[in-house]
């Protein structure tokens, strides 16, 4: 048993990672504004950021356009010797460039040791036990083991890599793609049509991070199609749900309403947009995905358009 973990953030994954973090014999600090229906043994709920400087290992589970400001707050009670974590599924767009979360937590912490979890991992699975497997990426390799150390007794595969960017970016774009999964079986597209969209939606990914400085096979890893492939056998992850309500033409506002989760893919798909527009990328599968979730594609338009597309 190590020290302190706190969570920031109340919702489902900061939950299940709460629960997990306790089941390996650990105290736990969840951060969240949410009202709790009930304590959990263990675990001491707050409302105020500095006590979760008392752990040295902070789990960021907040969506991406709220990250920075969290960590503007916390950072001013932290120092170099606090190790930061997080597991959010986007980056935060400055106009068509990406800012990746860990750089944000640099530009707005004094840390340095940082990491970003990331693969096939959803919060049922994780609070309830069952096997899984995830990839850390970061530059540090005490970041890696700290969160193995944190998953001990679960039983999660913990693997890691120096290519933090891809792992992040990758994260970022099974985001858009389980929606387009969803979306997809809710229009009646048959198994080969989904197929072909997520593997080339996957590729064109793949050259978006190697323009940026990732590696193609972060891309084609855990931290992207392993993650995807997890959303195809429905592994109740909230993009999938997402997706069908889009394809029922539920409208944005409503779907987070009836979803109850900040999805991460909505943001993604108008950063797409900006960043083929800038740079003139050729990325057809993933252009017409940002068309659909922006509204200005119907199920049937987008399939004529991905299916008049040369393979790339």
């Amino acid at each position: 048993m190590s020290g302190p973990v706190s969570i920031l953030g109340g919702g489902d994954f900061g939950w299940a990672l709460a629960d997990a973090a306790r089941r390996s014999g650990r105290e736990v600090i969840v951060w969240t504004r949410r009202a709790q229906e009930q304590a959990r043994e263990g675990v001491t709920v707050t409302e105020t950021l500095a006590d979760a400087a008392a752990a040295d290992l902070v789990f960021f589970a907040v969506p991406s356009p709220y990250v920075g400001a969290v960590a503007r707050e916390l950072g001013a009670h932290l120092d170099g010797s606090h190790r930061l974590v997080h597991i959010s599924r986007g980056v935060v767009a400055d106009k068509h460039t990406p800012r990746t979360l860990t750089q944000v937590l640099r530009e707005t912490t004094p840390c340095r040791r940082i990491g970003a979890l990331a693969g096939p991992i959803v919060a049922r699975a994780l609070a309830e036990g069952d096997a899984s497997a995830g990839v850390v990426g970061s530059r540090f390799p005490e970041i890696v083991e700290a969160v193995r150390d944190v998953f001990a007794v679960q039983r999660l595969d913990v693997f890691g890599t120096d290519d933090v960017l891809g792992v992040e970016l990758a994260s970022t774009m099974v985001s858009l793609l389980s929606m387009a999964i969803g979306y997809g079986l809710a229009s009646g597209l048959g198994p080969a049509t989904l197929a072909m969209v997520a593997t080339r939606g996957m590729n064109e990914a793949a050259r978006i991070g190697e323009g940026l400085g990732a590696r193609a096979e972060t891309f084609h890893g855990l931290a992207g199609l392993g993650d995807l492939l997890a959303a195809f056998a429905g592994d109740g992850r909230p993009e999938l749900e997402v997706g069908r309500l889009f394809a029922a033409g539920v409208t944005p506002a409503e779907v987070d309403k009836q979803v109850g989760a900040r999805i991460e893919g909505l943001r993604t798909a108008r950063w797409i947009a900006k960043y083929a527009a800038h740079t003139g990328a050729r990325l057809p599968v993933l252009q017409i995905l940002a068309d659909v979730f922006r509204g200005r594609l119907r199920a049937e338009q987008a399939l004529d358009a991905l299916m008049a597309q040369e393979v790339s």
